[in-house]
């Protein structure tokens, strides 16, 4: 079996509904790494923005291969947590390679009626207190356990 390439990769919305070149604000990225640091110290993150503070301004090529790339690494994570406050047409194509490849993901969103956030999540959380407290509480940690207690189950 390959090795995970990070325990986390943190997915959200970026430019959402935005037009032009414009993003939303990124600050929830910062607040999701530190929970699930706190929660269980020494996890790998993987942070899209962090990695490509610039990719707004990608040319076409370059842009394509960064989000093909995100997609497919999103799915060899061992858990894909996706903020979506609002539709992320992005984000739902990383989750579905994610939920394709069978990893958990974990959504902070209020959109409770959306269908790719209710089909494609192992759990949900309506805010980013919800979501923090449970990473803080061992939550994450628990479900990354499980999670690599059953890749090695299925090893033998």
């Amino acid at each position: 079996m390959q090795p995970f390439e990070y325990d986390v990769f943190i997915g959200g919305v970026i430019q959402g509904s935005e037009r032009g070149r414009s993003i939303a604000p990124q600050d929830y990225r910062t607040r999701i790494r530190a929970a699930v640091e706190a929660g269980r110290p020494g996890a790998t993150v993987y942070d899209p923005v962090a990695c490509h503070p610039s990719s707004i301004d990608y040319g076409l090529e370059r842009a394509r291969q960064t989000f093909f790339g995100h997609a497919a690494l999103a799915a060899r994570c061992r858990a894909f947590i996706a903020y979506l406050p609002e539709a992320s047409m992005g984000t739902a194509i990383e989750m579905w390679e994610v939920h394709r490849a069978g990893r958990p993901i974990i959504a902070i969103s209020p959109m409770g009626e959306n269908w790719v956030v209710n089909l494609l999540s192992t759990v949900r959380f309506t805010d980013l207190p919800a979501f923090e407290a449970w990473a803080r509480g061992g939550g994450l940690a628990e479900m990354l356990a499980r999670r690599l207690g059953a890749a090695a189950a299925s090893q033998t």
